[in-house]
């Protein structure tokens, strides 16, 4: 407790008195170091045993590469020009309208081929593009 000197000056204290503080603090850590060990635990469940299943191939992305020299490819397949892209990509999203395209691009590549490859793809019609990364 912060007891006031006796002095001549009767006027009011302007110290905080921090005591009360700390122990409020003191008890919220004591209560958070308990109860912070009962709010891991777990229900241990045992899940049911299935069948091993295959990746569905129609839902995968289209992989659309682009190489060092400019040259385009769809899924592996070499694609002449933007015309022909936008052509096969228009038959795809014909046949699932919910398509996506990753897109590998060479590092070496200028950004105005990439450009141009995903300006041809929003023209097909195509709104699900990711890029493709390695990590180092």
């Amino acid at each position: 407790m912060a007891f006031k000197p006796q002095s001549d000056n009767d006027g009011a204290m302007s110290e905080i008195n921090v005591t009360p503080l700390v122990d409020v603090m003191l008890v919220l850590v004591i209560i958070l170091l308990i109860t912070a060990p009962l709010l891991t635990q777990s229900v241990h469940v045992a899940l049911p045993k299935t069948a091993e299943t295959t990746a569905n191939i129609k839902d995968q992305p289209l992989q659309l590469a682009i190489d060092t020299q400019g040259a385009i490819t769809l899924n592996k397949q070499a694609i002449e020009n933007l015309d022909a892209l936008e052509t096969v990509l228009k038959s795809e999203l014909a046949k699932d309208k919910e398509v996506a395209v990753h897109l590998y691009a060479d590092q070496a590549v200028v950004y105005k081929k990439i450009a141009e490859v995903m300006a041809t793809a929003q023209h097909a019609g195509i709104t699900k593009i990711a890029f493709v990364t390695e990590e180092q």
